[in-house]
């Protein structure tokens, strides 16, 4: 559920009263990840989305029963050969769905009201609910913070609620979504409980070097995808809010200076669009020597094949350089800088979700990928 975090927490602020339904585990060509959530208030509003249209209206359905009789449900949903077209996936996948109510006075509400509030103001945390086992347990809720912490509990047995803590702990750690499976009294042997882990994470950032026509574009299309969009140029002239009205931060710094002294991380893209080696060297020098997600450089391929060099002269090794993205961006044909753009954000994409960048048109490869990094945005993805 902390994919729509924002419009539940807002919710919750109003007092209302909703149910949520949240992917928990997918099989085949199913459209939405575990975490995906679709919420139901009392009056009937809807949003979010578990299956992209597939089986909304069974769900919806679902969460308006769970709002009357308060209890939590587990479901399962899959292609149906007899009526494909009423609750069936028809892209051939299963999803298993568990429905929540969040009620004023509901047990669950204060954890999910905290997990909600953090996610909302991008703060890290996990959210962990049992999906299956004992039925007086179904339902339950546990938050847990980055330093280890944790808000609720199960209520079963002392040394479950530090277990489920621990490994949901783990889980926000490595930014994953998905489900574990643990003894009733927080061992491995014993009565087994299905637990639903959901990490809610910052934005990943997005750096761009090269205050440039381009970067503006770029800009729009990473604020899209849920980064936070910084914009790193040296010279004032061009690094201004008039000209990047979209971007997070704006930056008037030399960008290997900048870059030394900013956080990064392993989600972090960094596109070097300034294609003029006195900006380029230095930064590059550093960028590849760095755990981030992807470094691209803009450039011809005479631009590339002399930069390269003047990297190799400074001490950047083959192993480094193989990690430069450059020319930066997919083979689409780009001219203007909105496809450029397109073209940069889809190659970010294809190495996030482990994508091949080639059209699915004839193609034999999976639709959805599970990638190994965790996608923009607050949600980790299963890895």
């Amino acid at each position: 559920m902390l994919d729509i975090a924002e419009e539940l927490h807002r919710w919750v602020e109003q007092g209302r009263d909703f149910a949520v339904a949240t992917v928990v585990a997918v099989g085949g060509s199913a459209p939405r990840q575990p975490g995906a959530a679709l919420a139901v208030d009392a009056d009937g509003t809807a949003i979010g989305s578990v299956s992209g249209g597939c089986v909304e209206g069974a769900v919806y359905a679902l969460c308006q029963q769970a709002l009357d009789d308060g209890q939590s449900v587990l479901e399962r949903f899959g292609y149906s050969d007899d009526d494909a077209f009423a609750v069936g996936l028809t892209c051939g996948g299963v999803i298993d769905i568990l429905v929540t109510p969040v009620r004023a006075g509901d047990r669950v509400r204060p954890v999910v009201t905290a997990a909600l509030g953090a996610a909302a103001s991008g703060r890290a945390a996990a959210l962990a609910r049992i999906v299956s086992g004992p039925a007086d347990l179904v339902g339950r809720a546990m938050l847990v913070g980055p330093e280890g912490s944790f808000d609720g509990g199960f209520g079963a047995h002392p040394e479950l609620d530090r277990t489920l803590a621990a490994e949901a702990g783990a889980f926000l750690d490595a930014g994953r979504t998905g489900t574990l499976e643990i003894g009733a009294q927080g061992s491995r042997c014993g009565a087994p409980l299905t637990v639903l882990v959901e990490s809610a994470l910052p934005p990943p950032r997005m750096i761009v070097f090269g205050a440039i026509d381009f970067a503006s574009a770029l800009v729009r299309v990473g604020k899209f995808l849920n980064y936070h969009v910084t914009v790193c140029d040296a010279r004032p002239v061009f690094a201004t809010r008039a000209r990047f009205p979209e971007a997070d931060e704006i930056v008037v710094e030399w960008p290997h200076t900048y870059l030394e002294r900013t956080d990064v991380d392993t989600r972090t893209v960094l596109c070097v669009l300034t294609h003029d080696a006195k900006f380029d060297v230095p930064l590059l020098k550093l960028a590849l020597r760095l755990p981030v997600a992807y470094v691209g450089a803009m450039g011809s391929r005479r631009t590339h094949l002399d930069r390269n060099e003047r990297l190799r002269e400074v001490g950047v090794s083959e192993m480094e350089l193989a990690r430069l993205r450059s020319p930066i961006g997919l083979d689409l044909g780009a001219r203007t800088p909105e496809e450029t753009a397109l073209s940069i954000a889809a190659e970010i994409v294809a190495g996030r979700r482990g994508g091949s960048g080639v059209s699915l048109t004839g193609a034999h490869t999976p639709i959805h990928h599970d990638g190994a990094s965790v996608p923009a945005g607050r949600i980790g993805s299963v890895a």
